[in-house]
């Protein structure tokens, strides 16, 4: 048994450890492998969260009494920013309190990973209210399976349709299209290009995929009609379930498509998941996301070699995820100790509140310390999601914050425990001795936790 690869893979691929964790892993790489099997099951703090479609349809009835009552009516404002306020901190205390308590640390971080590769940013109303939802609904419960099938629930679910406005995109040639450019002959029937390019760009390909400005404009015209039950609350596009993915034929641009060298003739809502399918094991996007993982997992400048056996393994499973990681996992450069990713915020505090194996009854804590730390939940501030490297998390005032904040937690949370103890149980083999020793003689518990959580240690995974 190698106790340093058990140090990898619980703070590497896991959250951080928690207190006796790393003494219950006997073979880290099948612990991280074994996190993935069997069917994907709703853990029980997100069930008694409302799903997507009833928070919009409540979004939809407070817009309709905002406009409803008299003008600049405070009252209702308040009232609506309340209920959005009260969603957005459920699901982010949700998101944290499974993440401190989870025996899966390797499937949560997977799902921390892809919620930011396929990100929206609750910004945009009404995404405060939704955009924990869709980590939940589209991300969670496919990270264990294809590739394909997550790309498609990702981009069928209400959050990203709204992020990125595709139920305002209106084929010019589709019913609805002829129509308004008879009654408008002066204006451009609004084709919107903004979901079908993120999806090249972002999510699937990269930027250097090999897609031109012609297959953007081909495939939004190709995925015009992916709208949302309930669209247009003033009446437009009323049909379909309030909140759920609604393909609307009237406003989707028919015929036959030419799209990265492939004609795809397929009717309706079949022809973008046609299109979704392709991309998904496209040579490009097994590159491009093979080397976001390793990115994120191993290095920050990952291995070419890691990179080379993950998109290989990516294009011969046809974009089997599990396949993927596996690759990444038995490769000797993903447990070279050498390689440690210094952590982001959100891995911080994680980390942070697993060690000392505890929620905090307020969740405006965590909320509270990620903003202080530059990143805050769910937002991230445009479809690239945050970044990943610690060119853009490192800096003195970022330091300084994060001393900050470990000082707060030391005082609140781990006064009562031993900070050189608790370092040997989550650390292991990574507990400096210097560390040990700077910490052991400082003049308080509080000090010395403080000094342990700001440690170059605890910074890095």
């Amino acid at each position: 048994m190698n106790a340093s690869k058990i140090v990898i893979a619980v703070n590497r691929f896991g959250l951080g450890a928690r207190p006796g964790e790393l003494d219950r892993v006997q073979r880290p790489a099948a612990w991280l492998l074994d996190q993935l099997q069997g069917p994907a099951r709703e853990p029980a703090v997100f069930r008694d969260l409302p799903d997507s479609a009833r928070v919009l349809t409540e979004a939809r009835d407070l817009r309709r009494e905002q406009r409803e009552a008299k003008r600049n009516d405070e009252d209702v404002v308040r009232k609506y920013g309340r209920w959005a306020r009260r969603n957005y901190v459920a699901q982010t205390a949700a998101r944290y309190r499974h993440a401190v308590e989870t025996d899966g640390p390797f499937h949560d971080r997977l799902v921390h990973f892809w919620s930011n590769h396929f990100a929206v940013s609750a910004d945009k109303q009404p995404l405060p209210a939704i955009a924990g939802l869709m980590e939940n609904e589209a991300i969670r419960p496919h990270v264990g399976g294809r590739f394909a099938d997550l790309l498609l629930a990702v981009e069928k679910h209400a959050a990203m349709i709204i992020y990125l406005d595709n139920q305002r995109s209106i084929g010019p040639n589709s019913p609805l299209g002829k129509r308004a450019g008879r009654r408008r002959p002066d204006q451009q029937v609004g084709l919107n290009e903004n979901l079908a390019r993120e999806i090249l760009e972002l999510h699937t390909l990269g930027v250097d995929g090999g897609y031109t400005q012609r297959d953007v404009t081909t495939f939004a015209q190709v995925i015009t009609g992916w709208s949302i039950g309930g669209a247009g609350d003033r009446g437009r596009f009323a049909d379909g379930e309030p909140g759920r993915f609604e393909f609307r034929e009237a406003i989707h641009e028919p015929g036959a498509r030419q799209l990265l060298g492939r004609r795809y003739a397929q009717a309706g809502v079949a022809q973008g998941e046609a299109v979704l399918r392709d991309l998904a094991t496209h040579a490009s996007t097994a590159r491009f996301v093979s080397t976001k993982l390793a990115r994120h997992f191993v290095a920050d400048d990952p291995p070419p070699g890691l990179v080379d056996e993950m998109a290989r393994a990516w294009l011969e499973s046809g974009g089997d995820l599990p396949t993927v990681y596996e690759a990444m996992l038995t490769s000797d450069e993903a447990w070279d100790d050498g390689q440690r990713k210094y952590k982001s915020p959100h891995d911080f505090v994680v980390s942070t509140l697993r060690a000392f194996n505890h929620v905090p009854e307020r969740p405006q804590f965590i909320v509270g310390a990620l903003d202080l730390l530059g990143q805050t939940p769910f937002r991230p501030g445009s479809p690239a999601g945050w970044p990943d490297t610690a060119e853009q998390w490192g800096g003195a005032d970022a330091l300084y914050k994060r001393i900050e904040f470990s000082n707060q937690a030391a005082r609140l949370i781990g006064s009562g425990v031993d900070p050189v103890e608790l370092g040997a149980a989550v650390l292991g083999t990574r507990f400096d001795p210097d560390t040990r020793r700077a910490i052991s003689r400082a003049e308080s518990r509080i000090q010395g936790m403080t000094l342990l959580l700001a440690s170059p240690d605890f910074q890095r995974r």
